[in-house]
């Protein structure tokens, strides 16, 4: 009994470090954050801070900036999840076959995924380039269009291009994720069905499809999340304007800019809601177990 007591002691002692490095950094600063959505706190109006409830957020949902920001935001999240899900399971297709390359392929796979959101973000600006941009150029030399066309002018050009550029950042990870579901199925399954006289397109419908889904759900969940946080990329490729301004530019705007800290504490819960609720998925998708 002495002895089963020492060990719990030693199990809260060595996880106390954690606990205190959570509630420092996690707990405490998502308590804060929602004190402060309860006030009216501007920083051009120190003397004027008092508790207002729930004011900030309904002034947010009346807010049209909210609306077309939310509007932005969930354009994003369709194309990113869209684009991330197809080319992921593609990519992971190529990177299942075992050839002699299959390690550069799948290091190459990685690049967009380990390069910083504002490198990403930089290096397409030039790509998509109203003037001198390789797709302009490119578009033009195959008489595909007449005369350049202005993607960063264009609301919904200018997301698309965000989109673009995100997808390409979040696809390495789906794919990683979807080859160890494509490698995790038994290959004995295909033997049987070879066997049974399924061909290769009724073996991939029936075997590798509902097989890999939890994980392409483990990918497009995450694309999601990261969607849903696009910050660097939209100020690389377009800065702070409106035009193609999402929920996390308007936050940064309403805290930083307008040094509305209530208001900017109130926008900082709704992101997060959106994203938990996302995460529960992930989440959800992760504790999923596949069977064979």
């Amino acid at each position: 009994m002495l002895k089963r007591n020492k060990e719990k002691l030693l199990a809260y002692v060595t996880l106390t470090p954690v606990i205190l490095i959570m509630c420092t950094l996690v707990l405490y600063p998502i308590v804060m954050t929602f004190s402060y959505s309860l006030h009216k706190m501007k920083l051009t109006a120190p003397n004027d801070i008092k508790l207002i409830g729930l004011e900030n957020y309904i002034s947010i949902l009346k807010s049209d900036t909210f609306w077309y920001s939310l509007q932005n935001t969930l354009f994003l999240l369709v194309i990113v999840m869209a684009v991330t899900t197809v080319c992921g399971f593609a990519v992971a297709l190529i990177l299942n076959v075992d050839t002699k390359i299959s390690g550069i392929l799948t290091a190459i796979a990685i690049l967009p995924w380990a390069m910083p959101p504002i490198v990403n973000g930089i290096i397409w600006k030039f790509v998509f380039h109203s003037g001198y941009g390789f797709m302009n150029k490119l578009l033009i030399s195959l008489k595909m269009i007449d005369k350049p066309i202005e993607w960063l002018t264009d609301r919904w050009l200018l997301l698309l291009v965000v989109a673009i550029v995100v997808a390409w950042r979040s696809v390495p990870f789906c794919a990683i994720v979807t080859v160890s579901g494509l490698r995790a199925i038994p290959e004995e399954l295909y033997e049987a069905a070879k066997i049974d006289g399924a061909d290769r397109k009724s073996r991939f419908f029936h075997i590798t499809l509902p097989l890999v889904k939890p994980f392409l759900i483990i990918g497009m969940t995450s694309a999601s999340i990261t969607a849903i946080n696009i910050f660097d990329e939209i100020v690389a490729i377009s800065g702070y304007k409106d035009l193609g301004k999402n929920l996390l530019i308007e936050n940064y705007l309403t805290t930083f800019s307008f040094l509305d800290f209530g208001k900017g504490s109130a926008l900082t819960y709704i992101i997060m809601l959106l994203s938990a609720i996302l995460g529960f998925f992930y989440l959800r998708s992760l504790n999923k177990e596949v069977e064979y």
